[in-house]
């Protein structure tokens, strides 16, 4: 994949890391939270022969809630639900949202906006992303896009 067919110019500090033989997934998911004004993340990848979602690297997880994130089922929260439907989840405020899409010890990492997007490629799903901020907030359309997008280059490197 090369960076620069990738029309966005101003992740290709992100990209470069993404594209190296062992990419540091920590680097990566901090580089993706500073992009998007966020204090927490988790990026999971699909394994294939159990069809859980595996805790690949988070940032800003209290450390009595990574047992709990470390292998998520599909459909399960949001990252579960976004891998299900292949689609972005997103929430302005995990503190009061009662739909159950949000699991119960998610409301414990007292973040607020929140998104899960699928990691894809060729459609086929490889795992997700998550991120979050300490404040209500509503991802716009240009970057649930360019998350998809970053999505789209994970899956490529490690599909």
């Amino acid at each position: 994949m090369d960076v620069n067919k990738l029309g966005l110019p101003e992740l290709e500090e992100i990209y470069t890391e993404i594209l190296k033989e062992e990419p540091n997934w920590e680097a990566v998911l901090k580089s993706i939270i500073v992009r998007f004004g966020c204090s927490t993340g988790t990026l999971h990848f699909l394994e294939q022969k159990t069809s859980f979602l595996q805790l690949k690297a988070q940032i800003g997880i209290p450390s009595f809630l990574i047992p709990k994130l470390e292998t998520i089922p599909i459909g399960k929260g949001m990252a579960g639900i976004a891998a299900e439907r292949k689609a972005p989840v997103e929430m302005c405020n995990l503190q009061t949202d009662d739909s159950g899409v949000a699991r119960p010890a998610a409301k414990e990492t007292k973040v607020e906006g929140s998104i899960a997007v699928p990691l894809l490629k060729e459609e086929v799903l490889q795992g997700t992303l998550g991120i979050a901020k300490p404040v209500p907030y509503d991802f716009t359309e240009a970057e649930k896009n360019e998350l998809l997008k970053i999505g789209e280059a994970i899956a490529t490197s490690i599909g």
